[in-house]
């Protein structure tokens, strides 16, 4: 289970990560408008809930706090600010999921609402549950930029793991693909287990007997509002940003036609050659992007109509309503009936 690349420079998020980066430097004395410099954002504007900032914005935040702060910490520090509860939807479907393997399933689908600096993945073993994360969406970033993210990004999930069991549940060990550097003491610190470098990729492991675990505020009515709520926020992320925004309003706005790859190229006034090859830099490819919207736009109908299943088969285009049933059952683990009930 893998995250999709968000668009760097798309202004999409609100400034909850910034904010903590602009308050742990201040404790250390150093002037917001310092460590907001080059990003176009304002004091003012980390209060003010209609303020949308971008992935890059962050990024040249974290930059000047590389050169502002002597506090080999400071990574480890806004990570243990960022709760779940700064993280707006999401961070409220997360804490009330059913069970921990769910929160670790929808953090990875939701991934994209966070401000995601770093692509994550996660795999079950039969003893041990694997984070990794397999590279920055920072482009080319510095040695000193990608261990800072890395740092701030593993204490994140040791603070959210934390809010989610309500109690201490850290990782059996965290693993670093690059050397040891000169605070490698303070890991094990702020993460809370053994700290190994120069391994094969940064990962960060767990034992997998937690996966079972009822969160404390798991409500099974609340998850599911909140999850439909995520996921139209999702849709509204991917239709309203770059080229794959673009593709999803053509395919969208003629639901049933899906024209094809080379049509869509066209329309947008670029070979086909350029558009897989810019689909490909945002993360995702044109089947993709046809299935999630025919995928879209089952659920709308199958539970705002009374189109009969054979009906919305046609009408998103399938063969047969057996092959619309199976991708159903891909898409959601779910048949028609269940999902219009």
């Amino acid at each position: 289970m893998a995250t999709i690349r968000p668009p760097l420079n798309e202004r999409m998020y609100a400034p909850y990560k910034i904010a903590a980066l602009v308050e742990v430097l201040a404790e250390q004395g150093i002037a917001p408008a310092d460590t907001l410099r080059g990003t176009g954002v304002s004091v003012e504007a980390l209060q003010d809930a209609s303020v949308l900032t971008s992935i890059g914005q962050y990024a040249t935040v974290c930059r000047n706090a590389i050169s502002l702060s002597c506090d080999p910490a400071t990574p480890f520090k806004v990570g243990r600010k960022l709760h779940l509860s700064a993280y707006g939807m999401y961070g409220y479907a997360l804490m009330s999921c059913l069970s921990l393997r769910d929160y670790f399933k929808l953090g990875v689908k939701y991934h994209r609402l966070a401000t995601p600096t770093v692509a994550i993945e996660w795999t079950e073993y039969p003893d041990r549950m694997v984070w990794t994360f397999p590279d920055a969406f920072i482009s080319s970033p510095s040695r000193e930029l990608r261990e800072f993210i890395i740092e701030q990004q593993y204490t994140q999930h040791v603070t959210h793991l934390q809010d989610v069991a309500g109690g201490l549940c850290p990782p059996v060990k965290a693993c670093f693909s690059y050397p040891a550097p000169a605070h490698a003491d303070i890991y094990a610190e702020y993460l809370g287990c053994p700290c190994y470098f120069d391994q094969d990729q940064c990962a960060l492991i767990y034992d997998s007997a937690i996966l079972d675990r009822k969160p404390q505020l798991a409500h099974q009515l609340t998850a599911s509002l909140l999850q439909e709520t995520c996921d139209r926020l999702i849709g509204q992320a991917k239709t309203s940003s770059g080229v794959a925004g673009e593709v999803y309003q053509i395919l969208m706005s003629t639901p049933g036609v899906f024209p094809g790859m080379e049509a869509t190229a066209e329309q947008m006034h670029m070979t086909t050659r350029t558009l897989r090859r810019r689909l490909q830099a945002e993360g995702t490819s044109f089947l993709a992007i046809v299935d999630d919207v025919r995928r879209s736009l089952a659920l709308e109908y199958l539970k705002t109509t009374k189109m009969s299943t054979d009906d919305v088969a046609m009408l998103l285009g399938f063969s047969d309503t057996a092959n619309f049933r199976r991708a159903l059952k891909r898409w959601t683990g779910k048949g028609p009936g269940e999902l219009r009930k």
